[in-house]
């Protein structure tokens, strides 16, 4: 049997709603709990890419070999120069959480930048919206902002059929 319950107050990611405001980026040192490490064979172009049409920015970076991106907290990625990647985006992809007000401007600047990089936005089965992109390394990245949560919707039912209820509702409280 699992727990769940409510995290939000660990997490740099704002409770859904249509108001959620992103966290500022974090530019602090941490041990970071994960990470991606990405390899291009063009680091200064993936650097663009991330920074104007994914909204990371420079935490640092070693010239020439490797550059740590950073959007909120325990967001990191580092780009790493190597002479070739993958001809193809990876079944792998890894997902960043962003807000539901970042969604459009994400899409509108990826595809500025990469016109055929973006897929979605898509509504999911979870009650998130997702944007699918590829990025110049080939790296499958998906930006996922959890919708407003309606507790009589076919998203809640769903999550009801696997033992999440929402805090709050219900006699668990969050709990499966």
């Amino acid at each position: 049997m699992s727990d769940h319950y409510n995290a939000f107050d660990i997490s740099p990611v704002p409770a859904p709603g249509p108001d959620a405001v992103p966290p500022e980026p974090f530019r602090g040192i941490y041990g970071m709990p994960a990470f991606a490490t990405i390899p291009t064979d063009d680091l200064a172009a993936s650097v663009d890419f991330w920074t104007r049409g994914l909204g990371f920015f420079e935490l640092f970076g070693i010239p020439g070999r490797l550059v740590h991106l950073r959007r909120w907290a325990f967001q990191d990625v580092l780009l790493v120069a190597e002479e070739s990647v993958p001809e193809r985006a990876p079944a792998i992809g890894l997902s960043f959480a962003c807000v539901l007000s970042q969604v459009d401007p994400l899409v509108e600047a990826c595809r500025a930048l990469r016109p055929d990089s973006v897929d979605g936005p898509r509504d999911t089965p979870w009650n998130t919206r997702d944007v699918e992109v590829i990025t110049p390394e080939n790296a499958r990245i998906v930006f996922t902002a959890a919708k407003p949560f309606d507790p009589d919707s076919q998203e809640a039912r769903n999550l009801a059929a696997v033992g999440i209820t929402p805090p709050g509702l219900g006699d668990n409280e969050g709990h499966a």
